[in-house]
């Protein structure tokens, strides 16, 4: 019989704990991240699970073993902690560096890369990069983009749990789209048509017939054929929905309780992966602004000169004249635009009674960009039937959907965030492929 045990579990060193065992031997395993030969030996820097540490190691006595070191190898290094004082900004910790005293190699590489993966940044035209996905996010940069996203979106999660909401898990084949139209992927779903999930909207709502308030931290999918920076088809999508709300407004000052925990989440967590990327964290202010659509186009219109005021939506441009304006009248990054028209939102949004004609419906704009869409949901049965044939729409169609409101919902409203667009607007990366391991888009399914 062959027991299991729990001893491996601590194997691992965390940076924190490094930098406090000064003088301490320790033994540590990793992947070469690159190599410093000089006369007297040679500087390692070892890939880690939760950053890069740099090795120490001189030449007397370990000639054989510097000779035969590279890159990409998988090794197992014992040494002692020593002070130290690095200004390389990709190297984490700092303030300690490891003196080698033996490294046991575990694995060999079958092939040098074919890109150079030492450089402190790696310069690669995008689709070269993302071909070469599972070798450049090694690299340092590209690796912290998705730590930035991974510590935002826990902080999501821990946000809203402690506002009382319950994580919920929606599946992601259904039969019916939950925004319509033609960006939906269709499947064969054994001997009938089933189509990948557009959003988690029609679950959460019927969630907060069970638990009032839900959220959601999954995957999406949008067949829109269009190959832009700033879409891919296949995104994660930070939705929440909470019930027992007079208006809408609540669900956007929860979006900026929750936004704040995650910047300082950010701040706290990714320090180090935003100082090498440059990055610098938005201040939130007490009061975001929120503008209607109709008063943001005569926003743009005012400093542009060109006329939107009957289109139904923003265009990118403005969007991002929108964002200027915003920081420098009222000092935000954030601005909420509010009061879309019916015809441009889904059925499931409540109508606003007193502006015929608008929905009680948000985006958030950051930084030139949209990365927030939410609003009130209609709650009542008979209403949401009239509104889905309003649209054109079979309601036998949705009558699964249907039966939360047919057994009764309180007034509720959510949103959803696209963490990768987010991401990118935090960094001030102009294309979302970078902030996501494996993007999908119109030209790409692997790797």
């Amino acid at each position: 019989m062959k027991s299991i045990s729990d001893e491996g579990l601590t194997g691992l060193i965390p940076a924190g704990k490094l930098e406090k065992m000064t003088g301490e031997s320790v033994t540590i395993h990793g992947m070469v991240q690159r190599i410093r030969r000089l006369g007297w030996g040679a500087f390692i820097i070892l890939r880690r699970h939760d950053g890069l540490l740099q090795c120490v190691m001189g030449n007397e006595g370990n000639e054989d073993i510097l000779e035969k070191l590279d890159v990409e190898q998988s090794v197992e290094i014992t040494g002692t902690v020593k002070k130290a004082g690095i200004k390389d900004t990709s190297i984490h910790p700092n303030t300690v560096e490891l003196h080698v005293n033996s490294i046991e190699f575990i694995s060999l590489p079958a092939a040098q890369p074919p890109v150079d993966m030492t450089k402190k940044v790696l310069d690669l035209h995008i689709d070269t990069n993302l071909d070469l996905r599972p070798l450049s996010l090694r690299h340092p940069v590209e690796r912290s983009r998705l730590k930035v996203a991974e510590t935002f979106a826990s902080a999501f999660r821990s946000s809203l749990s402690g506002m009382g909401f319950t994580e919920i898990r929606t599946p992601k084949i259904c039969s019916a789209g939950a925004e319509g139209g033609a960006n939906i992927f269709k499947i064969k779903y054994f001997d009938r048509e089933a189509f990948l999930a557009q959003s988690p909207q029609f679950y959460k709502q019927m969630g907060v017939g069970v638990f009032e308030r839900v959220f959601e931290v999954g995957p999406v999918f949008r067949a829109e054929p269009h190959q832009t920076s700033r879409h891919i088809n296949e995104y994660t999508s930070l939705d929440f929905e909470m019930g027992f709300i007079t208006g809408f407004e609540e669900v956007m000052a929860v979006e900026i309780a929750v936004l704040r925990d995650c910047m300082e989440a950010l701040k706290r967590d990714c320090s180090v992966e935003l100082e090498m990327l440059g990055a610098d964290l938005p201040v939130i202010p007490a009061d975001v602004p929120s503008v209607t659509l109709e008063q943001a186009h005569r926003i743009t219109l005012e400093i542009s000169g060109k006329d939107n005021t009957a289109e139904p939506d923003l265009d990118p441009e403005e969007e991002k004249i929108l964002c200027v304006h915003s920081l420098e009248k009222w000092d935000s990054e954030f601005l909420f635009v509010t009061h879309f028209p019916t015809e441009k939102r889904p059925f499931y949004t409540m109508d606003d009674p007193e502006n015929p004609g608008t929905t009680l419906s948000f985006d958030l704009l950051f930084r030139g960009l949209e990365v927030t869409t939410g609003g009130q949901r209609i709650h009542d049965y008979n209403a949401q039937v009239e509104k889905i044939k309003a649209f054109g729409l079979d309601p036998e169609a949705f009558e699964s959907y249907l039966q939360a409101h047919r057994y009764g919902l309180p007034p509720h409203g959510g949103l959803a965030i696209g963490l990768e667009r987010m991401t990118a607007r935090i960094l001030g990366v102009d294309n979302i492929r970078l902030t996501t391991m494996f993007p999908r888009d119109v030209k790409r399914l692997t790797p």
